[in-house]
């Protein structure tokens, strides 16, 4: 990072640093930014990196389970998961209970890979948020965290259902804004 950050505004546009929208807007962007470089390799970058996530720290979700929590289209989750497999992160297995299910579950190498990537993700996240001390940034990931479960568990038309859950009672076609 190195420069201060822009507080003020610039080219005759007004000062939205108060705006809450405004203030989500610049941070997602500058980390989407922060991590960019770490997870060129992963297929879907940080879409990728999420799901490995999901499928690594999880119980074998459906796809199905996987798009719900994510908030992916289930047919973008078709093709991220095939990327995934053919790069040798995930794999599609039988599920057990039900044969016409698959669960998703991580590779040696997925759970390796990810291991590696939250150190870097980590790194990264951490030289963002220097400009804050790291008692700060604890309550600040706390907070944020709280207020993701709190709107995900209470978004309407959201998933129903836990990243471990055989099925997914919501639709989960991205709605306004979600991709």
């Amino acid at each position: 990072m190195g420069s201060e950050p822009r507080t003020a505004p610039v080219a005759g546009c007004a000062d939205l640093t108060g705006d809450f929208g405004f203030s989500l807007m610049a941070l997602a962007h500058a980390y989407r930014t922060a991590v960019s470089s770490v997870l060129a390799d992963v297929p879907q970058g940080a879409r990728g990196f999420q799901t490995l996530a999901a499928v690594v720290e999880g119980d074998g979700p459906n796809q199905i389970a996987l798009a719900g929590y994510l908030r992916v289209d289930r047919t973008v989750m078709t093709y991220l998961l095939d990327d995934l497999v053919a790069a040798g992160l995930v794999e599609r297995r039988l599920d057990p209970a039900d044969r016409r299910r698959r669960k998703i579950v991580a590779t040696r190498r997925g759970s390796e890979t990810l291991r590696d990537l939250r150190r870097q993700v980590s790194a990264a996240e951490d030289e963002l948020l220097s400009v804050i001390d790291e008692d700060e940034r604890a309550v600040f990931r706390a907070l944020l965290a709280r207020l993701a479960r709190t709107v995900a568990d209470g978004e309407p038309g959201g998933p129903s259902c836990d990243i471990d859950a055989d099925s997914c009672d919501a639709d989960v076609s991205p709605g306004p804004g979600r991709d």
